[in-house]
């Protein structure tokens, strides 16, 4: 039986705002609605992965003023001037956490240069004048661009020569002896960094309210292969400041630093969870069979991983990591906000690979499992934004950019660079951290994310309910519609279900649009298993849809409707649901083949933020870009192993 109960909810032209008041209010029901979480549980919004001033390429793109203090003013709902153009912005909802995570390598170091001259202790007389002289370079090539430049066609690139020769001297410090010299000075100005943002973060922390997440970037990138870590804690300033943040200029192995987190975690008494992120650009590397050092994972380099690593970033400003049309020819939704550019300067044709994608590497952790007994890549979900403005923004209508130079409109109609590489419109508005967490603390997020108890979506706030049992009884609602499961005897998004029963497990599902952005197109559920010969596979099925009357005898189902008004970019939400729910069982089950599912919720179609853009300087479309994008939310997954049979 696939689908046990359905229901969907529509949205009349003129109920529309009094909708909205009314969906809010159920959310507060803790009996008449299956909406209600546990009381135990509340769905907390955040982003894991900003950056401020403090970080190099940041500073070096013209994100002079938004420190840490204006980053959680801003997460926290207060308005704050832009570090680019000075306007007044704000959030329209605050968010409930933020990790400020500045890359641990050279760490307020370009800053410190540019406001204090560079660091001279140790230097002889040559090299100090030599660091004078590129001290002035520096602040006078930052100073043209802010002033001069500041509407001006003709853009640095996103990572301009400064940013490159830092680059360059952490992968060869001996390629510039005056810099080199310059930034092995700097020592004292990352401990300085790193005490001032923590303190920063003490002073943000509101329990209950507000959580201020300390931690950092890892910024490896061999090859030009993004293998990024944001690592978080659930530190205080004063346990964090016992410790520094490890960087790629320490180890650019991964194991290096997992056995950096574990001796510090003993050391300073701290929790830490590292998150992998972009591996859209990864070259194949984030999610391979091997390790980066080239060797076959063994029992204690995958119990090393999924210690360090139980989630990682599925969607960011810098493209969405789910799948690719080449990796799922038969997903029509798998050409979601793609970004086909590298990191490294060179421009090489982007090749996707199936270590680069959240669901081929899920796929691969099931036929790593059946080798060697366990899965590296058991892994939940969550979005982030990876912004360098000091701004998390997400919405695609009040979206600041991902480098501060591109929060005007003007600037993202031309290319980063002159090569034809990405510009400001091939970033992506988003996304967004969601986490089914006990309270609002650092401890509780913390383990919400090694439970993997976590969603992401790529900027609308998507309520997001996935819970899986087998063998579940099914709770009768008031109203008479079937409920959530039996919460005693199913586990939610993130967990496992061992055992055999014919039938199959049950899932619960139901999602809520977000009041302040568009309607509900489907829930889909997405599966991965093993066939009979161990190899992964994959399905897609529509499970309930705003408007069933779209589902065609052959189970094809036909798009929503495109209602966006292409004067104004607003869309008609009477096109969509306003809640969708079901329960669902897998039709194609075998009992025999490990599996896993996870829920990925369409909204309907609305205006792209470059889009926005173009209507704003009267153009018909963006450069290249779609005017339209179906928003989305994706749940952890929740597998399936085979075990022995159920009573």
């Amino acid at each position: 039986m696939a689908e046990i109960r359905s229901r969907s909810t529509g949205v009349s032209r003129g109920a529309v705002k009094v909708r909205r008041v009314a969906l809010s209010a159920l959310l507060a029901l803790s009996s008449g609605s299956s909406l209600a979480q546990p009381p135990e549980k509340q769905l907390l919004w955040g982003d894991t992965h900003l950056h401020s001033s403090y970080s190099f390429d940041a500073f070096l793109n013209d994100n002079l003023r938004a420190d840490p203090a204006v980053a959680y003013r801003f997460a926290m709902g207060q308005p704050v001037e832009h570090p680019y153009h000075g306007a007044r912005v704000q959030l329209d909802r605050p968010l409930d956490f933020l990790a400020v995570s500045d890359h641990a390598e050279f760490m307020g170091v370009i800053r410190s240069i540019y406001h204090n001259g560079a660091p001279l202790d140790g230097l002889g007389f040559l090299d100090k004048l030599r660091a004078r002289i590129a001290t002035a370079v520096l602040r006078d090539r930052i100073d043209r661009r802010v002033g001069s430049e500041l509407f001006g066609p003709s853009l640095p690139e996103p990572y301009d020569r400064a940013t490159e020769a830092v680059e360059a001297l952490v992968a060869n410090p001996e390629g510039d002896d005056t810099l080199a010299a310059m930034l092995s000075a700097s020592g004292n100005v990352e401990v300085d960094t790193w005490n001032t943002i923590t303190e920063i973060a003490d002073q943000y922390y509101r329990p209950g309210e507000f959580t201020a997440l300390v931690g950092w970037e890892w910024s490896a990138t061999p090859g030009g292969a993004n293998l990024h870590r944001i690592v978080l804690s659930d530190a205080s300033g004063a346990q964090a400041r016992a410790f520094q943040p490890f960087g790629f200029d320490d180890s650019p192995y991964v194991d290096q630093l997992w056995a950096y987190l574990g001796e510090t975690e003993k050391s300073a008494g701290v929790n830490f969870v590292a998150i992998p992120h972009n591996s859209n650009i990864s070259k194949g590397a984030m999610f391979d069979e091997l390790t980066l050092r080239g060797k076959a994972m063994d029992a204690h380099y995958i119990a090393t991983r999924r210690r360090w690593e139980p989630i990682a970033e599925i969607t960011q400003i810098k493209g969405d990591s789910e799948t690719h049309p080449a990796l799922s020819p038969d997903d029509p939704f798998a050409d979601f906000e793609t970004y086909p550019y590298y990191i490294q300067r060179s421009l090489q044709d982007y090749r996707p690979a199936v270590g680069d994608y959240l669901r081929p590497a899920l796929r691969r952790g099931l036929e790593l499992e059946a080798r060697h007994g366990a899965n590296p890549y058991q892994l939940g979900v969550i979005g982030s934004t990876d912004a360098h403005t000091g701004l998390s923004s997400a919405d695609e209508n009040n979206f600041h950019g991902k480098m501060a130079t591109d929060s005007v409109p003007a600037n993202k109609e031309y290319g980063f660079d002159r090569s034809g590489g990405t510009s400001g419109w091939a970033m992506s508005a988003s996304g967004l951290a969601a986490v089914w967490a006990e309270e609002n603390t650092r401890e509780a997020i913390i383990a919400a994310m090694k439970r993997r108890e976590v969603y992401a979506t790529t900027g609308p706030r998507i309520r997001l309910r996935f819970q899986g049992a087998l063998a579940a009884p099914v709770q009768a609602m008031p109203d008479g519609e079937s409920g959530a499961l039996a919460l005693a005897s199913s586990v939610p998004m993130g967990g496992e279900l061992t055992g055999r029963n014919g039938e199959g497990p049950v899932f619960y599902v139901e999602a809520l649009h977000d009041p302040h952005s568009a309607t509900l197109d489907r829930i889909q559920i997405i599966k991965g298993w093993l066939d009979e010969r161990g190899r992964s596979r994959e399905r897609i099925y529509d499970v309930v849809l705003s408007d069933p009357a779209r589902r065609r005898d052959d189970g094809s189902v036909d798009p929503v409707a495109d209602t966006v008004d292409r004067r104004t970019g607003r869309a008609d939400l009477a096109a969509g649901a306003a809640e969708l729910r079901a329960h669902w069982r897998d039709p194609d089950f075998d009992p025999a083949e490990a599996a896993f599912y996870y829920v990925r919720v369409l909204q309907i179609p609305t205006a792209r933020h470059s889009y926005l853009d173009a209507l704003a300087l009267g153009m018909e479309h963006a450069a290249n870009q779609p005017d339209t994008i179906q928003e989305r939310a994706y749940s952890s997954p929740i597998w399936y192993r085979p075990g022995a049979s159920l009573p």
